[in-house]
């Protein structure tokens, strides 16, 4: 019997790559978004719903998460594997300009939905002896200018990924905090509010991170012995390194 992942924002970029790379695999997939469209043609590429089962619903909203968990067949039940890739990123600007209400929005998204969908899963992870896998980034540890909010969601997952480790000593189950570098997806288009010309400025001639790089990744961190724990990977594209320190200068006196 094939092994069950449940991965979250599965209907774009990373996890759609995800998805693909663990049925590639023989993985059984619950895969959750919120357009449904996209989770019937994936779900459909893998073989219908004995391979694949879609769950459309908006992780900020607890209720919706809790009856679309409710509404897993039998054969779905059990997980072994929680991914929680669902996230954003929006605006790019110093925090004196941005807009509280996207910010508000990262922290549900990347936050508060991530810890609901985990805690309402957690004592089925914990009787398959399972893994869970949190998608963080670089920026939970590297700040940068337009980060605020977004890099604070992130450090957060990091530090959670870590208190699972702790809260779950004993129990078998392996967790995995992945904090991806400069990556091409979808991601950059929501952030820079649909714009192709910041998307393409962004990703010019810089070999960015494919989803692909981040789904073989998380495969090889599900394919390791059960007693083998991966604490975090932090992986950036080999063009990109650390920036120098800024450094703000007074005018010269005249």
């Amino acid at each position: 019997m094939s092994k069950i992942a449940l991965i979250t924002g599965a209907s774009a970029g990373f996890g759609t790559a995800i998805a693909r790379r663990f049925a590639k695999e023989g993985w059984t997939l619950i895969l959750t978004g919120r357009r449904q469209d996209r989770l019937d043609a994936l779900v459909e590429e893998f073989g219908g719903r004995e391979k694949a089962f879609p769950l459309c619903f908006d992780i900020r909203d607890e209720a919706a998460t809790r009856a679309a968990l409710e509404s897993l067949p039998p054969a779905f039940s059990t997980i072994d594997a929680l991914i929680n890739n669902a996230g954003l990123a929006l605006g790019t600007g110093p925090i004196q300009e941005c807009d509280l209400d996207q910010w508000k929005t990262m922290i549900d998204t990347n936050v508060t939905g991530l810890v609901t969908i985990t805690r309402l899963l957690i004592d089925g992870i914990i009787a398959q002896g399972g893994l869970i896998v949190n998608l963080s980034s670089i920026a939970a540890h590297w700040p940068n200018r337009g980060g605020n909010t977004y890099a604070g969601t992130k450090a957060f997952v990091r530090q959670f990924s870590l208190g699972l480790r702790s809260d779950l000593h004993g129990t078998g189950v392996r967790v995995t905090s992945i904090e991806p570098g400069l990556s091409e997806s979808e991601f950059t288009i929501v952030r820079t509010g649909g714009s192709q010309e910041a998307y393409d400025k962004l990703y010019g001639g810089a070999d960015a991170l494919q989803p692909e790089d981040i789904a073989e990744t998380i495969h090889w961190v599900a394919s390791l012995p059960a007693h083998v724990n991966i604490n975090s990977i932090e992986i950036m594209p080999v063009s990109q390194s650390w920036a120098p320190y800024q450094v703000h200068r007074k005018p010269a006196a005249s």
